[in-house]
């Protein structure tokens, strides 16, 4: 009999743990802890969401390092009000169906109260969609499409210039200051890649310029003398390229040897040391635009640079003080909505309106304040010029919105 009542009470105590088990199982099947919902919890999730596989992953790894570290560095003092801040950082492959796939992720987890990324534009926009309905904060470090900001998204900031600004400064120094007359331009037909080329084209005609060929290419390929080859015979004094810097550095190479020695020029997705590895010696007279400044060029920059290369044994590159900052920039905002909050966890939407309320944030490259968009009102675009294999290319200038 008491071998009866040990294996019946035994029986009894398996059924309580399961139907404990399934009560605390979310809608999905999966299960759900205080850590997860973030409701009951002192933990704070912020993601990075970047390219840390494939032809991007240079500038996504960096971006990711810098907000990792700006995240590091402010976790004391978020403790001490009684949070716990924690990465969660997500590959989003620079492919647009994988960051939606992500951002699903990012909107299930209840503890995830911010995204700091992505890079490409075409990522961008569509996972941006998801954060909207979740209600949680983007800060972007590096997407300068139009669309990314003109959809009027309330959770949707970002920290560098848009393409509409970036273009048209690039035109004007390729006509006004390089001479250009006849210019080739090649896109990656991607939402960043055809918005800057665009761009460029609008503000070069307006000045006179003639656009002797448009062409696009397609990402991944290794291949492009099909497209350098009609270059070649449109003889331009000029090359213009709208894409990232795994497809611009072969285009760079491929064009140099087929004897095209005039000046090339791209935007912000070829400011990477990847350009460089890629293109070896012929990156020589190649000029960029970017939405990122020179680091090294203040105090602040030159002891982030120092830190970052001890903290993780490289160097950093154009864009690892946009994550950094972008991280600082959402953090701040954070605080904000905490003491608005009595100290307490604000609500996702008190976060939000926090961010966008953002002025005059000095961070180590950047000084941003929010215009009713989500639009940094004090960003610039910047101009350099590689005059030999080495990155960083030597600063030319910048031009203020």
């Amino acid at each position: 009999m008491k071998k009866l009542l040990v294996v019946f009470a035994s029986a009894l105590l398996l059924v309580i743990l399961s139907a404990c088990s399934q009560s605390s199982s979310n809608q999905s099947g999966q299960q759900t802890t205080t850590e997860q919902t973030g409701a009951n919890s002192n933990v704070i999730k912020i993601a990075t969401h970047t390219p840390l596989s494939g032809g991007n992953a240079i500038i996504g790894e960096a971006i990711k390092l810098g907000a990792q570290m700006k995240l590091e560095e402010e976790a004391s003092r978020f403790e001490e009000m009684g949070f716990t801040l924690q990465l969660e950082p997500y590959d989003d492959q620079a492919d647009p169906k994988k960051g939606v796939s992500n951002a699903n992720l990012i909107g299930a987890d209840d503890a995830i109260y911010g995204v700091i990324g992505h890079f490409n534009s075409g990522v961008t926009i569509p996972s941006s969609e998801i954060y909207e309905k979740y209600n949680i904060t983007m800060v972007n470090p590096g997407s300068t499409a139009t669309d990314v900001t003109d959809r009027g998204l309330k959770t949707v900031n970002r920290i560098v210039a848009r393409d509409d600004f970036q273009g048209p400064a690039g035109a004007q120094f390729a006509v006004n200051e390089l001479g250009a007359k006849r210019i080739f331009v090649i896109q990656d037909k991607t939402a960043y890649g055809t918005g800057i080329a665009d761009a460029f084209v609008a503000e070069a005609e307006k000045l006179g310029a003639e656009i002797v060929g448009y062409e696009g290419i397609t990402v991944g390929e290794k291949d492009y003398n099909g497209v350098i080859n009609q270059a070649l015979n449109k003889k331009p004094d000029l090359i213009f390229f709208g894409g990232i810097y795994s497809e611009g550095g072969i285009i760079i190479k491929q064009a140099r040897d087929k004897g095209i020695n005039v000046p090339i020029m791209g935007g912000d997705g070829m400011d990477s040391s990847g350009l460089v590895d890629i293109a070896g010696e012929a990156v020589k007279n190649v000029y960029i635009t970017s939405v990122a400044g020179d680091t090294s060029s203040t105090p602040e920059g030159k002891k982030f640079m120092d830190d970052y290369k001890a903290k993780f044994n490289k160097e950093a590159e154009a864009f690892s003080a946009y994550g950094y900052d972008a991280m600082g920039v959402f953090l701040q905002g954070l605080e904000n909505a905490i003491k608005a909050n009595g100290g307490k966890l604000p609500p996702k939407e008190a976060v939000v309106e926090a961010v966008r309320a953002i002025t005059d944030y000095q961070g180590v490259i950047t000084d941003v304040s929010f215009d009713e968009k989500g639009d940094n009102k004090n960003a610039k675009v910047y101009l350099y010029k590689f005059e030999e294999a080495k990155y960083p290319a030597s600063y030319v200038g910048e031009v203020s919105q």
